[in-house]
Order: structure tokens, then C-alpha cells, then sequence
């Protein structure tokens, strides 16, 4: 399967959790790769990634639609087969004041792009459930403590 799917509920009503997520300046504060985010058009970001080796590289990132506290959709600037693309889900979760969030990512070059991230030690899936977990912890306690799939240093507290 190329699809990766994974999900989480957070204490937090479905508003405030999509309006942080919405606000990609926000996504370094807990996507474990991304370094830097910055806006280079209305819906559109320029990414700096840190990768395997300490390698960074930057992408540019397009927001196809955005559907307020339902769905935000964004894909890489990139030839169609190169692409990775992320729908993000939101839905009031079980109780109230909850939301789940949940994200669907499709990965370069379908099965065999999934299967070079795993080779070059970074496994989407797992990548995708920490990535989440680290949105819950930081939403809910206002602070990042899984540095699963994380670069090194970067949630680091201390100094």
C-alpha cells in the first residue's frame, strides 16, 4: 500500500486545532523534518527540510484547497511523479472539545518512493504517526517531548 493513513484525537476544540494547523508557520513546531517554513505566495510555501546525513533542501509546497475546520490539502511543487501529497482531516472528536485529526499522505513514486524513504531511514508511516502525536502534545500540554523521527537536537529544551 501507498497510501499512509494515521490519526489522533486531541483535547482541543476542532477551530483552534485547525487554525494552528492551517498556519503553516506553525508546522516546524512539530513536523520532525522541517525546519523552516515561510510564505512565498497566498497559498503557496517555500519548506526547508533537514534530511538524511544532516542534507537540507528546500521544496516549494501548494495549497490545493482548504475547506475551514474540515480539510486542508497540500501537495509539493513538482514533475506529477515526484509529488508527495497530504490531505488533513479534521472532525469534532468523541467528546466534546475534542478533534480528530486525520492524515492521508501519498508518498513519491507510490510503492517504490515509500520503500527508498524506508531505505534512507525515514519510514512515512512512522514519520506521519509521530509527526501527529508531536501536533497532540504540543496543542494539548504546549510542549513537543517524542523526538521519535525527529531531527537531532531539534526539540531539544534545554539552553
Amino acid at each position: 500500500m501507498t497510501t499512509i493513513v494515521e490519526s489522533v484525537v486531541i483535547r482541543r476544540p476542532i477551530e483552534a486545532v485547525f487554525r494552528f494547523y492551517a498556519d503553516f508557520r506553525n508546522l516546524p513546531r512539530f513536523l520532525g523534518d522541517v525546519m523552516a517554513v515561510e510564505p512565498i505566495g497566498a497559498t503557496t510555501w517555500r519548506w526547508t527540510i533537514r534530511g538524511p546525513l544532516g542534507l537540507e533542501v528546500t521544496w516549494t509546497v501548494q495549497v490545493t484547497e482548504l475547506v475551514i475546520d474540515q480539510v486542508i490539502r497540500y501537495e509539493t511543487v513538482a514533475v506529477p511523479a515526484l509529488r508527495t501529497r497530504w490531505d488533513v482531516y479534521f472532525a469534532r472528536g468523541p467528546n466534546p472539545g475534542e478533534t480528530e485529526v486525520r492524515e492521508v499522505m501519498m508518498p513519491p513514486l507510490g510503492g517504490v518512493g515509500r520503500a527508498t524513504l524506508e531505505l534512507l531511514g525515514k519510514p512515512p508511516a512512522a514519520e506521519v504517526a509521530a509527526n501527529l502525536h508531536r501536533l497532540k502534545e504540543l496543542l494539548e500540554t504546549g510542549q513537543v517531548t517524542d523526538l521519535r523521527h525527529a531531527v537531532a537536537g531539534k526539540f531539544d529544551r534545554r539552553g
